[in-house]
């Protein structure tokens, strides 16, 4: 496993695990790597130090792919709840969110698409927004 410091081009800031750094180029270039914060598939790899292994033994328990399958198992019962309770407004995302935020359309939960400069500009105006965790994969589609 390798981790990158990552920053998308509105300048959020965060980490993701790989595989190893092929794994990374391939996601990356099939547009799959995105900023959790807005959505914005204009990611890059930041500088950093790497991480040199110290020489105490682990604990063998390998609790990593318990939370790793924890943590994915939350992601889809999130997803599933907004595709089960929320409207769906298409590429209409962002002019319906801002029309609810300024009481033009009615107070409901909604998801959809929205370009990163859409997303931008809804949260510099404090329109409250959250990237949909992403769908599972098809199995034809892991490495």
């Amino acid at each position: 496993m390798i981790r990158y410091a990552l920053v998308c081009a509105t300048g959020h800031e965060f980490e993701g695990w790989f595989g190893s750094s092929s794994d990374y180029d391939d996601q990356a270039a099939r547009g799959l790597v995105n900023c959790p914060v807005c959505g914005a598939r204009d990611v890059k790899k930041q500088i950093m130090a790497p991480a040199v292994a110290g020489t105490k033994r682990q604990d063998s328990s390998d609790m990593a792919p318990q939370m790793r399958e924890m943590m994915m198992q939350a992601q889809q019962a999130v997803r599933a709840h907004v595709e089960d309770h929320f409207d769906y407004v298409g590429d209409a995302f962002a002019k319906e969110a801002r029309a609810i935020h300024e009481g033009r359309s009615e107070e409901r939960g909604i998801y959809g698409e929205a370009s990163a400069k859409e997303v931008t500009a809804l949260i510099e105006d404090g329109v409250r927004v959250a990237p949909l965790p992403p769908a599972p994969p098809k199995k034809e589609e892991l490495n």
